[in-house]
């Protein structure tokens, strides 16, 4: 009897457990690997929603509607096809997502209930309370736990990926792994893997809302191996982060859409409490720099204005980088049904209570819109042609990738509550195409050699030797929180390029110091230091990426922001008038030259970037106004 293909898929989040789900009910063997129990996978911190044109609000949202805000909101950078498929099956996956047992909010009819999100102006995001993620993530593994009682899935938690195996043509043929527990390193062949790891927002540690195993390193592996890496210079920073000493902790955009205010004193030296300062001594930040969006414009501008006022205008809170979340305007009760999980993260970690007194909020690192490259193949339509072996195939053959951990939705900003779309599609179309991939290979494929295996074992043992056995003086920890004290300062919020040139000087430093790490633990079971050590050296080479990618685009552009090449739609001129004939001449111009995707190729002294071309098919830029 001729033995099922098999597939290992990386990383127990959305992504990876819809491709597992994918690959087994095809048929196909699959071995799924997390570096913990799935059900505590970071898709479970995904507070507000996920999008969906259902319409239950009788706002006459349309999917076209979705697919413009979707592209307009990543500044046109993302390839159309795969963005027109996921909105388009939106809709079905939110049923999909009811008859798995998702328990989404509903009105007192019955119906979905929807809300407002970053970015745009109709409700279409579906919502389960504030908890949306941990309902969605605990529906499919649900799903998975069933095929892995039936022998179809195999799943080893507390394992890390360490590499791809390689054959002699650059083909995937399987992964080495660690057991986190014992540390025995073991090669894995397969026949096609499915990276879904997450993103990487532990490089600028401390102030991130990404959880501690947010470090990226398996994607960066990939890279390094020789898999392309895109974009990696749109990070988007989420504008309320609840302030913490340790790390700082997301207050969902949702707090916004259901009526949440941003705002500072006038006078940054006014030290009243906030309630008692007047409604005229309040500057509402959002509402007066954007007043078409009010508090529900799109994260990237949403962070830059409050950068702004805390730091070029010094209005932070007693003049500090801190500013008010307010919903205390808001019914005690509609708040509570509607937001109940972020108010009691705040009341936990801040001590105070958000329907009393205003959240202290600032931006955070939270969500890169960069990750590994990944193809697709168009349809007649402009979508995405189902069932297509490069649809999120990488530049490796036989290595897939989706989930937060590849490019190809957001472009240069990602809209709220598309990442959970995002995440349920992509790891739904990368499983359907490796299990085509995997249907196609001849069944006389044969296992890589022995060799390939033994090498690839040896390689990273004698990386663990390495490490245990150094005498440096580094403490891997503080190098860690030196390089996101980096990137937090000098490849932020706010970008220069001579700040990005001192960022990437000093990374090579921190390349070079890691060198000399002492892990200040030798033992050989749950030695956590050297799995978080070897992690760290796959994030300074991922922050070089970035910085060097940032470096590079000379533009202002989504979550990239360089104010030095800032090109300003000149107030009350319209089209005919000289000054917006030579603004639009500008913007066309800089659309020439840098409405591209920045593609990384790994090098030993430094990443190599080249640029591609962006598919803009279904919706493409006419006028400088289409951005606004």
């Amino acid at each position: 009897m001729t033995a099922a293909p098999k597939a290992i898929v990386i990383g127990g989040g959305l992504g990876g457990l819809w491709a597992a789900l994918r690959i087994a009910d095809a048929g196909c063997q699959v071995r799924l690997f997390s570096l913990f129990e799935v059900k505590r996978s970071h898709s479970v911190c995904a507070q507000g929603g996920i999008n969906a044109v259902l319409d239950t609000k009788g706002e006459r949202d349309s999917i076209r509607q979705h697919i413009v805000d979707t592209i307009k909101g990543g500044e046109y950078l993302a390839n159309q096809p795969p963005i027109k498929s996921m909105c388009e099956s939106a809709p079905g996956l939110i049923r999909t997502f009811e008859r798995m047992g998702v328990t989404f909010s509903r009105t007192p009819e019955g119906i979905l209930d929807q809300r407002l999100f970053g970015g745009v102006k109709n409700r279409r995001t579906c919502f389960a309370g504030a908890s949306t993620g941990q309902q969605l993530l605990y529906g499919v593994d649900q799903q998975v736990r069933r095929l892995e009682s039936q022998g179809r899935i195999e799943k080893h938690e507390w394992w890390e990926f360490l590499s791809l195996l390689l054959d002699e043509d650059g083909i995937c043929r399987g992964i080495t792994a660690m057991d986190l527990r014992s540390l025995e390193i073991r090669a894995f062949p397969a026949e096609a893997v499915v990276m879904a790891t997450g993103g990487f927002g532990q490089i600028y540690a401390p102030k991130t809302t990404t959880s501690t195993n947010c470090t990226g390193a398996a994607a960066s592996r990939c890279y390094q191996q020789g898999a392309r890496f895109a974009n990696a210079e749109f990070f988007q920073f989420h504008p309320t982060a609840m302030i913490g000493t340790d790390k700082t902790r997301l207050m969902s955009e949702a707090a916004r859409g259901e009526g949440g205010r941003i705002w500072v004193p006038r006078n940054p030296d006014d030290a009243r409490p906030p309630h008692s300062i007047p409604e005229s001594e309040r500057f509402y930040i959002l509402e007066e720099f954007f007043p078409s969006y009010g508090n529900t414009v799109a994260r990237d501008e949403a962070s830059r204005a409050i950068w702004r006022v805390t730091r070029q205008m010094g209005l932070g809170i007693g003049g500090s980088d801190r500013v008010y979340l307010d919903l205390t305007h808001l019914d005690r009760g509609f708040v509570s049904k509607r937001l109940g999980a972020i108010l009691d993260i705040y009341r936990k970690f801040a001590g105070t209570d958000p329907l009393s007194q205003p959240m202290e909020i600032f931006p955070a690192a939270h969500y890169p819109m960069g990750g590994l490259w990944v193809d697709f193949e168009p349809d007649a339509s402009g979508g995405m042609r189902p069932g297509s072996l490069r649809n999120h195939a990488t530049s490796i053959l036989g290595l897939y990738a989706c989930g937060e951990c590849d490019y190809a939705y957001h472009g240069a900003n990602r809209l709220g509550a598309n990442s959970l779309l995002s995440a349920s599609f992509s790891g739904r179309v990368a499983g359907e195409s490796a299990t085509n991939y995997l249907k196609g290979l001849a069944r006389a494929t044969a296992e890589p050699s022995e060799r390939i295996l033994t090498e690839e074992v040896e390689r990273q043992t004698a990386i663990n030797r390495r490490l245990m056995e150094s005498d440096g003086s580094e403490n891997p920890y503080r190098l860690h929180r030196e390089l996101g004290e980096l990137m937090t300062s000098k490849v932020g919020v706010v970008r220069a390029n001579p700040e990005l040139e001192m960022a990437l000087a000093e990374l090579q430093t921190l390349r070079a110091r890691l060198g000399s790490a002492s892990l200040g633990n030798s033992r050989a079971w749950a030695n956590q230091t050297l799995s978080f050590t070897r992690q760290l050296g796959d994030m300074i080479e991922l922050a070089m990426v970035v910085a060097r990618s940032a470096l590079e685009r000379d533009e202002c552009r989504g979550a990239h922001y360089k104010s030095d090449f800032q090109i300003r739609i000149p107030e009350g001129k319209f089209p005919g008038d000289p000054e917006y004939e030579d603004y639009r001449a500008r913007w066309k111009a800089n659309n020439d030259r840098w409405l591209k995707t920045s593609v990384a190729e790994w090098r030993p002294d430094g990443p190599a970037i080249r640029y591609e071309a962006v598919d803009l098919g279904v919706y493409p830029p006419t006028d400088p106004r289409d951005y606004r």
